[in-house]
This record gives structure tokens, sequence and C-alpha cells, in this order.
């Protein structure tokens, strides 16, 4: 623990924390016009066909942007699509995801469970 002389002496910083999402600009969803579709293959012990699309967003900056969800998607270029700050682990340089349900992007069809996360609408019985 400091002495009260040390604390006087040094003023305690605050620890600076590392904008991981610069293309958001502080914003939580940003909206863009689809560039380019194509496929990317994961890292190292994963494998398969990650959906990938360029996005430019309406600050007029280009991101890269994962489409979650299993099977298609209705993508094309000229689409227009909301984005979210979003990890991808096992897709290198991957920060950000595009949101299903809304705009030109139609939500996962088969989906019964995590419904919310693919823009799924709730089944009327």
């Amino acid at each position: 623990m400091p002495t009260f002389n040390q604390i006087s002496s040094f003023i305690r910083k605050k620890k600076y924390k590392r904008n991981k999402v610069l293309a958001l600009k502080g914003c939580p969803q940003k909206k863009g016009q689809c560039l380019k579709i194509f496929i990317k293959t994961p890292r190292k012990p994963s494998s398969g066909k990650r959906k990938v699309a360029r996005i430019m967003l309406s600050s007029g900056k280009p991101v890269t942007c994962h489409i979650p969800g299993m099977g298609g998607h209705n993508l094309q270029k000229f689409s227009t699509i909301l984005i979210r700050g979003c990890r991808v682990r096992d897709i290198p340089a991957m920060k950000y995801r595009a949101i299903r349900g809304k705009y030109d992007l139609k939500y996962v069809y088969e989906r019964l469970t995590s419904r919310s996360k693919y823009g799924k609408p709730k089944l009327d019985k």
C-alpha cells in the first residue's frame, strides 16, 4: 500500500482502454453497403468455409465483416446491411459481424434456439 507522500507526489493514472472497433466510431452499430461477398478459411484446428463480406460503411470506411448462421444468405453486391463489433475467433483480423434480420440480410429460417442472434421471429402457436 502506498504511503501518503507517495500518493501526493505521483498522481494515479487511469488504465488506458484501447478501442478495438475503430470503424464504428463509438456507435453500437453502423449501416453499410456490400462491395464484395467471398469465402475465407478459418485458423488451424478448425476447417470450413466462412462467409465474409467487404462493406463500405455510411461513414465512408471499408471493413470486412462475417456473415453468421448456418446455411446460406441472400446478400449480393450493393445490398444494405447493419454491422456490429464482434471478434470472430477462428478468422484472423475479423472484428465485425453482420446483424441478421435487418435491412437486406434475411434471418436464419431453420433456427429454433438462440433465435435473437439470428433475427428469427418467435413462432406463433
